[in-house]
């Protein structure tokens, strides 16, 4: 299996310290959160990974270029960029007729990589996706879930001031094949993946939940909490 790291936008929400650094390489207790995924994905069993770039790619670049993980790796730019579900389009050929995972690297998160996969190789009759789930302290902020029995999303409520509950979308996927055809018969370029696929999905994604640790890093206070946390 083969993973898309997301990696190409601004921090502006973590200004001064994405003026000169990428929000994918901000640091947790001294290790940039890209390097938090690499060191999680690539040890089990990903074959390879895809980070995207558009702001500071330089950085980004000279990143990879100095990892242990650099021949597993590879990059691609965004001069313009296409949102998250416009990346796996335009990245189609990379993850051939195979399930993949997508992953927002400017998360930290600690889970069990292969009870994922196997959550999804074992996923309910007719499930098209495996999203990641967690427990938020702050719902309003986040796409709340609602499941049925089986874990099935039957309801997302995407940033709503009253959410019913805190069960969360960690933004951590399996994608089956089809989720790509079906971005591609959106015929956009430019695609967002919580507004516009995964509601056709409702009833169609299954979750694994992360009861371990998952912070999503988006501004100062997530991020000193991160360091006290993790």
């Amino acid at each position: 299996m083969r993973a898309l790291l997301l990696a190409a936008g601004f921090g502006t929400r973590l200004r001064p310290i994405t003026d000169s650094v990428p929000k994918c390489l901000v640091r947790i207790q001294g290790k940039p959160l890209l390097q938090y995924w690499l060191d999680a994905l690539l040890p089990a069993g990903i074959e390879r990974v895809l980070v995207n770039t558009h702001y500071l790619p330089g950085v980004v670049n000279d990143f990879v270029a100095a990892s242990p993980w650099r021949d597993r790796i590879s990059l691609v730019h965004e001069d313009i960029l296409l949102g998250t579900g416009g990346t796996v389009l335009r990245n189609r050929d990379f993850f051939g007729r195979e399930a993949f995972i997508v992953a927002h690297a400017d998360n930290l998160t600690r889970f069990d990589v292969g009870a994922f996969l196997a959550a999804h190789a074992n996923r309910p009759a007719g499930v098209a996706i495996t999203m990641m789930s967690f427990d938020t302290d702050a719902p309003q902020s986040c796409g709340i879930l609602e499941l049925d029995a089986e874990g099935i999303v039957r309801a997302f409520h995407e940033k709503q001031p009253n959410p019913p509950g805190t069960r969360a979308n960690a933004a951590v996927y399996i994608f089956e094949p089809e989720v790509v055809d079906f971005i591609a018969s959106l015929g956009k370029q430019v695609v967002d993946l919580s507004l516009e696929v995964l509601p056709h999905y409702l009833g169609r994604m299954h979750c694994f939940h992360n009861a371990d640790y998952h912070r999503d890093i988006g501004n100062p206070e997530s991020l000193r909490r991160a360091e006290l946390e993790y």
